[in-house]
């Protein structure tokens, strides 16, 4: 039996995180907002996390931050 452990994508991002200070989360965020496209599935695990401890109230603030953001910007498609 293979005893190497095989983690999900999800998990690997989550240990590689993991025990970073505030301050480092902050910087690891900011590093990877407006980076190449290989940071966004990072991104979002990190969102996905925030998502489902945040309580509904907290979700819809999100929400509508982000609406109003998509509204404001134009999509990529649109001439």
């Amino acid at each position: 039996m293979n005893n190497n452990i095989i983690l999900t994508l999800r998990q690997a991002i989550i240990q590689r995180v993991h025990d970073k200070s505030e301050d480092e989360l902050a910087e690891v965020i900011e590093d990877s907002v407006g980076s190449d496209e290989r940071s966004l599935p990072g991104l979002g695990v990190l969102f996905e996390l925030i998502w489902q401890e945040s309580d509904p109230s907290t979700q819809k603030q999100l929400v509508g931050m982000l609406h109003h953001q998509l509204s404001e910007t134009k999509a990529p498609l649109q001439s």
